[in-house]
């Protein structure tokens, strides 16, 4: 909205200097301190808000049972992730180009899941329902919200050269892959019916993974933060034509401004650790974890960087592998002898590492870093075709 003005102003008064808010660089500059700035004062009273009302974290049910006890996190004041969102969308708001659809379907995309988070905090908390939301209801705002961003790219968004069912794709000498590639067999267009359900399982992945990440002070903020650094650089470059050429990368336009909006949410992420790290004031829960994995996918999938979230992200990635071999191994192992075996000490991986004896400050620390090395390998490898 204060882009839309200055722009109005440069256009109709030509006042000096005015013309440096064109650059997405300057723009999201100031939509990152924006977003730091309103994380870091607004979270203080929300903080204060949510302890007033006794908006307290609860201990699983058999938590104290396992390995690690997180019982001293009792009553610390969860549904911080409004502050994420609070940040993320006055940041947006106030320094993106509000004209262009990208900036609109991540941040929609992004308190959609936000809102089913919110839900589900809402009724655990508020409700005593330790249950929270049905995981079929979650599931589907996640896979409607998937399905609704892959149509609005196929369908809806503006032609920009590059096929609307193309990605990008790292160390292939044309950039990239075609989900299309039965048309010529079959003789119409079905790209979009492969694009679709890819999409939809993405943001789907990505938001569950996130989710489940969840679980040690900053550590969800912290790798968040990180790999949407990186998802920033690239959306820079897809949004430069110059540079997309220079790297042999497709040319969006418009998809500058998600780099306003990436830069908000990195910002948004490093301020809400300011009241999250350990030992955490205050827990994002459904509300930010859900929101994040969501705004993550779709700026990935928006820029067609969607097949780098493996390496940028890849501690969510292994965070639910862990759940899923955990899960899988034990019921085959009660099926097979009787009694349930575990891969894990427990799991997601972090809990895992605690049980372990290491603790959770170094455990998150060592995370972050992988996440920093990872999101530096995938720029380097974004880089060579």
């Amino acid at each position: 909205m204060l882009y839309l003005l200055l722009d109005w102003l440069e256009q109709t008064y030509g006042p000096p200097g005015f013309q440096v808010f064109q650059f997405s660089t300057v723009r999201a500059g100031l939509a990152a301190a924006t977003a730091l700035l309103v994380a870091l004062f607004a979270g203080k009273k929300i903080i204060r808000f949510l302890r007033t009302k006794q908006i307290g974290e609860t201990v699983r049910e058999g938590e104290d049972a396992g390995a690690v006890s997180h019982a001293h996190k009792a009553g610390t004041p969860t549904m911080g992730g409004v502050i994420l969102l609070l940040a993320l969308a006055v940041g947006t708001l106030l320094w993106a180009d509000l004209r262009n659809a990208y900036v609109w379907i991540a941040l929609v995309a992004t308190l959609w899941m936000g809102a089913f988070g919110f839900a589900d905090d809402y009724i655990k908390t508020i409700g005593r329902n330790k249950e929270g939301i049905a995981p079929r209801i979650k599931l589907a705002g996640q896979l409607s919200l998937g399905m609704i961003v892959g149509a609005l790219i196929v369908f809806v968004l503006p032609p920009d050269g590059v096929s609307a069912t193309f990605t990008s794709l790292p160390l292939v000498t044309n950039g990239g892959f075609d989900y299309d590639f039965l048309t010529p067999i079959v003789g119409w267009e079905v790209g979009w019916l492969i694009y679709i359900p890819v999409v939809t399982f993405i943001l789907a992945g990505v938001s569950n993974a996130v989710n489940l990440t969840d679980g040690l002070d900053g550590l969800t903020a912290g790798t968040a933060a990180f790999a949407t650094l990186a998802i920033v650089a690239m959306a820079y470059v897809s949004g430069n034509a110059n540079l997309a050429d220079f790297v042999n990368d497709v040319f969006l336009p418009g998809t500058s401004e998600l780099v306003i909006f990436g830069a908000a949410l990195s910002a948004a992420c490093f301020g809400f650790l300011w009241y999250n790290g350990y030992p955490a004031q205050v827990f994002m829960g459904d509300t930010g974890s859900l929101a994040l994995g969501a705004a993550i996918g779709t700026l990935a999938i928006l820029i067609k960087k969607e097949l780098y979230l493996p390496i940028v992200g890849a501690i969510f990635f292994a965070e639910t592998l862990s759940v899923i071999i955990q899960t899988a191994w034990f019921k085959y192992t009660k099926r097979r002898d009787g009694e349930g075996k575990r891969v894990f000490r427990m799991a997601p991986l972090h809990h895992h590492y605690e049980a372990l004896g290491v603790h959770e400050s170094k455990i998150v620390i060592r995370f972050w870093i992988v996440t920093a090395l990872l999101s530096i390998a995938a720029l380097f490898l974004f880089r060579i075709r």
